[in-house]
C-alpha cells in the first residue's frame, strides 16, 4: 500500500484528449484509493486535470513547483493542499522523491521521461525500494520499452532490471499493483 503517489506526467495542452481522460481517471483512482497525491504543481496539461480530478473525489494533492515556474501566470495549481516552492528543478525532484511511497509515469514528454528514469536508476543502485509504473496509454510507451529491450540485448542493462518498473495497461492496472506492491528484499 503506497500512501503517497508521486505521478510524473505532461504539462502540455496539446495532446491527444485520451490521454486527459487517463489522467482523470488515475486522479479519481488514487482519490478513492485514498492515496495523496505529490507531483509537479501544475495546472496545465494532464497536470492540471489530474490533480483536479483528484481534488474532485475529496482527495489530497501536495504540488512541489520551482520557483520560477510558480512565478508564470497560470502555471501553478493553487488551489493545491499544499505548495512546496522550490528554488531549483533538482531540489523540485528531491522533495517529490522524498515524499513518495511510489512513482507512477503517464504520458509525457523529456520532463517525464527524464524524472522517471532518475527514480529507475536510483531503485536499480539500491537507493530505494519503491514501486515504479509507466502507464502505457494506448501503448504510448511501447518505444521505449523496445529500446529498454535493446539495451539487455546488447549488454548495456542487465535484464533482470526490467523487473524493477511494472507496465500497467491503465491506471486501474497500475492501481492494483501499487496496492498489492510488496518491496523486494534489499540485497
Amino acid at each position: 500500500m503506497s500512501d503517497t503517489v508521486c505521478v510524473y506526467c505532461s504539462s502540455s495542452d496539446d495532446i491527444d484528449d485520451q490521454h486527459f481522460a487517463v489522467a482523470e481517471t488515475m486522479g479519481r483512482a488514487l482519490a478513492e484509493g485514498r492515496h495523496r497525491l505529490v507531483y509537479g504543481g501544475g495546472q496545465v496539461g494532464l497536470m492540471g486535470r489530474l490533480a483536479e480530478a483528484v481534488h474532485e473525489q475529496g482527495g489530497s494533492v501536495v504540488g512541489v513547483i520551482p520557483e520560477a515556474l510558480r512565478d508564470k501566470e497560470g502555471v501553478a495549481y493553487e488551489v493545491a493542499d499544499e505548495m512546496v516552492v522550490t528554488g531549483t528543478m533538482q531540489e523540485r525532484k528531491a522533495e517529490m522523491y522524498s515524499r513518495a511511497d511510489a512513482f507512477v509515469a503517464l504520458p509525457g514528454g523529456f520532463g517525464t521521461l527524464e524524472e522517471f528514469m532518475e527514480v529507475l536508476t536510483l531503485k536499480q543502485l539500491g537507493y530505494h525500494r519503491k514501486p515504479l509504473v509507466l502507464v502505457n496509454t494506448g501503448g504510448f510507451y511501447d518505444a521505449l520499452i523496445r529500446f529498454f529491450e535493446q539495451l539487455y540485448e546488447e549488454g548495456f542493462a542487465r535484464r533482470r532490471h526490467g523487473g524493477l518498473y511494472y507496465l500497467a495497461n491503465d491506471p486501474s492496472d497500475a492501481m492494483a499493483y501499487l496496492d498489492e506492491y510488496e518491496a523486494p528484499q534489499a540485497a
